[in-house]
Formats: structure tokens, sequence, C-alpha cells
């Protein structure tokens, strides 16, 4: 007799339907799976005769042997534990697999026959809801994230006992029921508590309201940081679509437990390599820039990171995903962030700070420069010099705008962007093309003139950057809430390019991205 149980494995972060078929027949004993299993799954044998013996059952003393089906690429993972288990109990016991029809089955088996959580739930469960399936069986520590995806039925596991127990006949199985989202002040921070910076500050409003980079230079102790780690406060909640994109990102790796409903915010530290921050490994996952998924990117003292690491953000800031390439295959993984970086002018940190005198030689001022790529800084559309405060407004106790004020117009500005990119199923201003900025930001002859003099003034504009000053200035005019660009909308976009007037750090960087 052949037993067939559907589960389901993961090839990055997509699950992919397998058919769990287990024979049994005469023979000496033993043990086999086939398919191209992991060491992980063939281990499971161990684990799946103890289970069984914990509820009087056994593998039986005959030949048995498993095939994971399709049988072309590697299944990884322990998930298989479970409808191997049931596999093998439906064959040599005759049991009926009518309870079991239209369900995907997951979890992996702890000695005593306990069922603990797997990784990619969210995404079994979403393969199920489009296969059309009735739903999923899986460990009852990940039926929340599972429950969040609507049109199927959830069960949840806690011991192979309750299974046997509905293979018998004696018990049905309770259904998870989505927890109550719930709102909650999450954030300790706030931006009013930045003193000053106000032009930082609608640099960062203006890159959030339409999901343009940011870079912030200046000398140590500007608040740079300080503003970036405010960020969070001010970003426009996300969609149930974004959030189970999210999630189904952060399930793939065991970080998810229900549904993400605050967009990420990931700061790696600048030692981090090149794999870890774009993903990869012998069996690809996601990294940084993949976590970041519809978040924030925070790179704090840019040319510090590895020089690899900083060229490998060009395509995912291009394309908003990322393309890994191994020996054991090739993985396409979502990466659209916000990046937000942030930059001393030179390795002392104090050169055209007017509080301490810079000790850096021209030469070392240079090589530090050139850590940052200068077909990166091109597709950083805001650059924003951060200076001193004067001690007079850090002392002031007149505190500054909130966060739930920027927010609020932020939100509404995203609004306006959805509702006017709708056809192109794009979300902010920063995702446009070519093809969908010509359509929906035309210029009159006012601003088309306004530009050809902003490019002659400047003469670092490249063709990219052109692109991406129309698509700046259709954020400004989105946040005033002006049907068209007009002349000013181009003029301020093009002030968060303009090198500070005291000092040559965003000159020298607008040199290098020309």
């Amino acid at each position: 007799m052949v037993a067939h149980i559907n589960s389901f494995t993961l090839d990055g972060i997509d699950a992919v339907l397998l058919d769990v078929e287990t024979e049994i027949s005469k023979g000496l004993p033993f043990y086999h799976v086939v398919g191209l299993p992991t060491a992980s799954v063939r281990e499971g044998g161990v684990r799946i005769r103890s289970a069984l013996q914990c509820v009087g059952h056994d593998v039986p003393h005959k030949r048995v042997t498993v095939n994971l089906a399709p049988a072309d690429f590697r299944k990884p993972g322990c998930g298989l534990d479970l409808p191997i288990a049931l596999g093998v109990m439906l064959a040599d016991r005759g049991y009926s697999p009518k309870p079991l029809d239209g369900l995907l089955v997951m979890g992996e088996l702890g000695l005593d026959g306990t069922i603990r959580s797997v990784h990619g739930v969210l995404a079994a469960a979403m393969l199920a809801r489009e296969r059309g399936m009735r739903g999923v069986m899986v460990p009852v520590g990940s039926a929340q994230e599972a429950a969040v995806v609507e049109g199927i039925e959830v069960y949840g596991l806690k011991h192979i006992a309750e299974v046997v127990a509905l293979l018998q006949g004696e018990r049905g199985l309770d259904l998870v029921e989505p927890a109550p989202r719930k709102r909650k002040d999450r954030f300790t921070v706030d931006m009013s508590e930045v003193r000053g910076q106000e032009f930082a500050r609608y640099a960062i409003e203006v890159a959030v309201a339409g999901g343009h980079n940011l870079l912030l230079a200046g000398p140590p102790g500007t608040g740079k940081t300080m503003l970036a780690r405010r960020i969070p406060t001010v970003l426009p909640d996300m969609t149930q679509v974004e959030a189970l994109e999210t999630t189904k990102i952060y399930s793939s790796i065991g970080l998810a437990s229900g549904l993400i409903e605050e967009r990420p915010f990931r700061a790696p530290h600048h030692t981090i390599s090149a794999a870890a921050l774009l993903g990869g490994g012998s069996h690809p996952r996601p990294g940084e820039i993949s976590l970041a998924h519809n978040g924030v990117l925070f790179l704090d003292e840019l040319p510090e990171f590895p020089r690899a690491a900083i060229e490998g953000l060009r395509q995912p800031l291009e394309e908003r995903s990322v393309t890994i390439a191994r020996v054991n295959g090739t993985m396409r993984l979502p990466a659209s962030f916000l990046l937000i970086a942030s930059a001393n002018p030179c390795p002392c940190g104090w050169r055209d700070s007017g509080v301490r005198e810079c000790t850096c030689s021209d030469g070392s001022i240079e090589r530090y420069r050139q850590r940052m790529s200068g077909p990166l800084l091109d597709r950083i559309d805001l650059q924003v010099f951060v200076r001193p405060v004067p001690l007079a407004h850090l002392r002031d106790d007149q505190p500054a705008e909130s966060s739930a004020a920027i927010r609020e117009r932020v939100a509404a500005a995203r609004r306006r962007q959805v509702a006017r990119l709708a056809p192109w199923g794009l979300r902010c201003n920063a995702e446009m093309s070519s093809t969908v900025m010509r359509a929906t930001c035309p210029l009159d002859q006012a601003c088309e003139d306004t530009l050809e003099a902003l490019v002659e003034e400047r003469r670092s504009f490249t063709a990219r950057s052109v692109d991406r000053l129309i698509k700046v200035s259709r954020t400004v005019a989105d946040l005033a809430g002006k049907e068209h660009i007009d002349p000013a909308c181009l003029s301020e976009a093009a002030s968060f390019r303009d090198p500070d007037p005291q000092t040559d750090m965003l000159a020298g960087l607008a040199s290098m991205a020309c």
C-alpha cells in the first residue's frame, strides 16, 4: 500500500508543494527516504520512530520507502517529520486518509511526540490557498502565522497523539482563529525630541513620503543617527499585502511569530559581510536588505562598510530585488527598502565643522570618500549635510513638531501616490520607471526651463539623477497637495542635492556620482 500526504518544502522564501509517498513492503527491515532529501530529513527517521512509539505505534520491521515528489531538487528542513510519520501509519495500519484530504501537513517531531514549529508556515498557508486546498495542519506554535491567511482552515497541533486520535475517529481538531490586530504604542522616541535640523527633518519627511533614499552627511554629534533612529515613528502603516510579504520573508528563516505589522528597521553593523547584507550562503537565504523589505535599511557610517557590500547594493536599489546565484541554485528575493545612510566628512569627522580642527591629510580624505561608490551615490536621491546645532537651539524648551503630525502628512502623500500609480501596481514615487514617470509627471514649459537651468548650473546631473530629481519633485508636490509639479517643486528637490555652502563634502560626493 502507498500512502500520500500533502506537504511542502521551501525554495528560498517560497513554498513548493510536495507529495510525500510512503510504501511499506515485505523484505528486510529498512527505512529509506528518496527524492533528494537533506541530512535533516534523513535523520528524521530516528525522531519518527521514537515519536510513534510514544503513542503505541512503531515503524514496522519491513521495507519502508519514502519518496518526496517532485524529486528534482533538494528538500531541506525538519517539517517533513510529521507527514512522513502519518504516511507510515496510513500505510501500516490502513487508516482512512479522508480526515487529511485537502490539508497541507507540516511539523517537526520531538522524541516524545511533541510537534515543534517549523520555518515557512506562512508561505505554506499561502500555497494552500493558491492551490485551492482546504487548509493546513501545523504546529500550534506556528498556527497564528498561518491564520493570517484568509480563505483556508488552520489546525494547530501540540502532540502526535492528537493526529492519531483523528485518524482513529476518536476526535476532531479545533480550528485556530487569527488573533485580533492590536494597535500598540510602540515608540519610545519621537521627532519632537530633535532640536534644530529643520532641513534634515524635512528631507526625512520627503524621503519617507516618496520612498526616496537619503544620505545624511556631517560631523559627529550633529544628530544624524538620532534622526535616522526616529524614522520608524513617521513611517506610514503597512498594508495587508505588505505585511504578508514581509512576514513571508521572516517566516522562511524562523523569525516570525505571527503577522509582522510594523515596518522593519534594520541597522547592521559596518563589519557585516557582503553575503550577510545581500543574502547568500551555500543554500541561499535572505540578507539584511531582504529583511528590510517594505521598511528601512540604515547604514550608519557608510564609508566603513566593505566595498563589496556597498557595490552590491546597486542592483537592489534599481530593481527592488536581489538575485543570488550559487552552485545549488539561483534565487530572486524581494528587497524594496528605503536606504538611509550616514557619513562623516572625513576620517576624523571634523572637516569644516566649525567645532574642532580637522587633522586629516588631503590624501586620507580622498581615500575616505572613494570608499563610497560613485554609482551608488547617484542612486541616493537626497543628500543632506547636517551641521552642528547652536547651543541656544539645543537648550530651547519648545519641542519640535511631533512624529504624529509628520506621519499624518506622509500618509496623505502616500495615498495620493497609490491612487495615481494604481494602474501600474506601484506604491510610491521612487518605484516609478521612466515610462510611468512620463505618464504621471508632465512638466509644462516653465518647469522644463527650470529643469534645464538646474542641470546647466550643476553640470553634475546624470540621466539617472535627472529622473530622480523629477521623482523627488513629484513627492514635494504631493506633500504640498499640488496636482502638478511646478518650478518651485523642482527647485526644492534640487536643493536636496546641493552642496553645503560652508563645506565641500557634498560637492565631492556629487562629483563622485558623475
